[in-house]
């Protein structure tokens, strides 16, 4: 196990006292530390919120996208180079809104990531309007009469999409939350981790008390394996119980790069000879073929 201290960032942390987001930090701290993963082998990629302020506050590699954009550059660092531990961080809103699309389509590809949706069913960074997962009916600063539409089931569709793995979690429980961290780092293929994390200033609904009311972990009676099951515990939400754990896991399913014939061979595409002669004739064979 690493010393925690190697990711300590000398960066004044702007988030609110009392924000879930915080858990989700020292949980990722500690879940990088007892895997032996050092700062130069990690890169932390976020689109724009208060979720992905999270590369300012720990001392690896990162990279801070366009609002809803964080996927696309992930994969691209995850398919240059294959050693690095890619680890997207970014909200509910980032993750399901605005990049719904990259969302859907990174799913499909199964790129070796991994991605953690802090969840807070509200959009905290721009004054609390409601989210893709902000209950319907809620009263927001922007919704006076309550939000109209279903809120989104993101593991839902996951798993409908054919996500490999996915996992929901709680930023107040560190240990469970850690281990959910783990697990996906190790998963090859693309990992997503929904946690559930409360906005203490802009959500009066989700509330530290209202998830821990709700939340349940599963048990190894559960089998992550079954889509059919995994799809039953992802509709459970609400007053009828939170299930927190790995969802769905399949095993089974190569991730891009081993699909890929470009990234499969010839080893990283960052450490691969280059030379002008190599352009010129991709630029030959687009030209005249």
């Amino acid at each position: 196990m690493l010393d925690l201290n190697i990711y300590k960032s000398n960066d004044d942390n702007a988030w609110c006292p009392g924000c879930g987001n915080f858990g989700i930090l020292i949980s990722l701290k500690e879940a990088l530390a007892e895997l032996s993963l050092k700062p130069q082998d990690v890169v932390l990629v976020s689109g724009i919120g208060q979720a992905a302020k999270t590369p300012h506050y720990i001392k690896v590699n990162g990279f801070n996208g366009l609002h809803g954009r964080a996927l696309p550059p992930a994969q691209a660092i995850k398919m240059v180079n294959k050693k690095l531990s890619v680890i997207v961080t970014s909200g509910d809103g980032d993750s399901y809104g605005e990049g719904g699309n990259h969302f859907i389509h990174c799913i499909r590809r199964n790129v070796d990531m991994v991605h953690l949706v802090h969840d807070n069913q509200i959009y905290g960074l721009t004054k609390g309007q409601g989210s893709p997962t902000t209950g319907k009916g809620q009263v927001t600063s922007m919704q006076f009469e309550g939000v109209y539409v279903d809120q989104m089931n993101p593991l839902a569709i996951a798993i409908s999409a054919g996500a490999t793995f996915v996992a929901r979690s709680f930023s107040a429980d560190k240990e469970h939350l850690k281990s959910m961290i783990k697990a996906a780092i190790n998963h090859k293929g693309y990992a997503l981790v929904d946690i559930m994390q409360p906005c203490v200033v802009f959500n009066k609904v989700n509330t530290f008390k209202w998830y821990k009311d709700r939340i349940y972990k599963l048990d190894n009676s559960y089998n992550s394996s079954n889509k059919f099951e995994a799809l039953k515990k992802a509709d459970e939400f609400g007053d009828e119980g939170i299930p927190i754990g790995i969802i769905y896991k399949n095993e089974g399913q190569d991730s891009y790069d081993n699909l890929h014939p470009v990234l499969k061979t010839g080893g990283n595409l960052v450490e691969r000879k280059w030379e002008v002669k190599d352009t010129e004739k991709l630029i030959d064979e687009f030209l005249f073929n």
